[in-house]
């Protein structure tokens, strides 16, 4: 049988799925049609409220009308050139986020895990040229770095690695928040420690201001690059634009994905101009920086600089964690702590009970996330209102008692 555009429209979705696709993700049973702001609707009609956002990626929300119009208008004129010609909309993004950053270069990517792949490559040549062919990073046991065989061996979480072992080497695990098992990891091969501000993957667990403080300090006195995994809280998630921004401190290299893109695939890796070691051949990607993503990607920044939308995401993340302390206070609700960095949440349960919460919040018309048995994330679109949180709230505190 030939499969055309006007079958597939009828096809079961699920039926299709288990025939046609590799079974790589756990799905909810949902089929996405149609995206609004923060709403989404399935293929029954049926309207969700959306307070994951593509895993923090739809800052502006489903469709928003500054990336649809940016994207509209560079579609009919320039889609792909690849990286042999300079084109506008690539250096305008460029010069945008480096005058708003304290970095000085950028390489651009198609998602985090190939930004963050750029930042170790950048980091084995650095330490090639500046220390003696120091290759290890040193990076925190329940971080996320992506799916790349090393990113993958630069994450710190053994079950997302036994599968694909022997994992490549250079990478060095150590407790997140504990400044004297990093200091102690440091040695002669050391090239870099790369950390996430936030562990997002991990359940939502800020850096403490002593321990990002302490480990930007032991780079500085060992003479090693800072690497900071901006995938998740970058572009405004925390409330500032670049999390960094929280701990008064400078990386020499950070990486962006997810909310870069506002829906569309792109990352980057920037530096510092002492870090910037790279010369033509040592690194490249076809796509990256395509006219497209940088159109809408210049978009999405532009829109958050321009209308305030860092001071909105702080004054949201306060009516957030007010409520669910309230939500928690009721005493049935099972929650035992709240973890929050701007509108990027971790709540967490004294049972296992993030499953249930997860399918009863889904079920009343909410879309959450769970980042263990006992963890419930959440990152709404960066533009979410006051009556939206009101709604999440209403719904998640239902569910938390449903599903005590």
């Amino acid at each position: 049988m030939t499969t055309t555009l006007s079958s597939l429209a009828v096809f079961d979705a699920r039926e299709a799925e288990a025939n046609l696709y590799m079974r790589t993700f756990a799905r909810q049973p949902l089929t996405l049609v149609r995206g609004e702001g923060v709403r989404v609707w399935d293929d029954t009609g049926r309207e969700y409220l959306d307070f994951l956002a593509g895993v923090a990626v739809n800052a502006l929300g489903h469709c928003a009308p500054v990336i649809v119009e940016a994207v509209t208008r560079q579609v009919s004129t320039l889609i792909h050139t690849s990286n042999i010609y300079r084109t506008v909309p690539q250096l305008q993004l460029a010069k945008l986020l480096i005058d708003h950053s304290c970095m000085d270069r950028i390489f651009y990517a198609n998602s985090g895990a190939e930004a963050n792949e750029c930042a170790i490559k950048l980091a084995r040549k650095w330490g090639k040229l500046n220390r003696n062919g120091a290759f290890e990073v040193i990076t925190a046991l329940g971080s996320f770095h992506g799916r790349t065989l090393a990113t993958l061996a630069a994450t710190g979480n053994r079950h997302y690695q036994e599968a694909f072992d022997p994992m490549p080497e250079g990478f060095r695990h150590v407790p997140f928040n504990d400044l004297e098992a990093m200091t102690s990891a440091i040695g002669p091969n050391t090239a870099a420690i790369m950390l996430e501000p936030v562990l997002g993957e991990g359940g939502i667990y800020p850096a403490t201001q002593e321990y990002l403080h302490g480990v930007r300090k032991l780079c500085d006195d060992h003479g090693i690059l800072l690497i900071l995994d901006e995938v998740q809280s970058g572009i405004g998630r925390t409330g500032h634009l670049w999390g960094y921004e929280a701990y008064g401190i400078e990386p020499d290299v950070m990486t962006l994905a997810k909310g870069l893109g506002g829906g569309l695939p792109i990352g980057a890796c920037l530096s510092k101009e002492h870090a910037s070691v790279f010369t033509p051949g040592d690194h490249g990607s076809t796509y990256s920086g395509s006219p497209l993503v940088c159109a809408a990607s210049l978009a999405v920044v532009s829109y958050i600089l321009e209308n305030d939308v860092l001071a909105h995401v702080r004054s949201m993340t306060a009516h957030l964690v007010a409520g669910l302390e309230a939500i928690k206070a009721e005493g049935d609700s099972g929650i035992s702590e709240i973890r929050a960095s701007g509108l990027w949440m971790g709540i967490e349960f004294g049972e296992e009970r993030a499953a249930a919460i997860l399918d009863a919040c889904r079920e009343d018309g909410l879309l959450v996330n769970r980042t263990s048995t006992r963890t419930i994330r959440i990152a709404p679109p960066l533009i979410v209102s006051q009556d939206e949180c009101d709604r999440f709230l209403d719904i998640f505190g239902r569910a938390c008692v449903s599903a005590h």
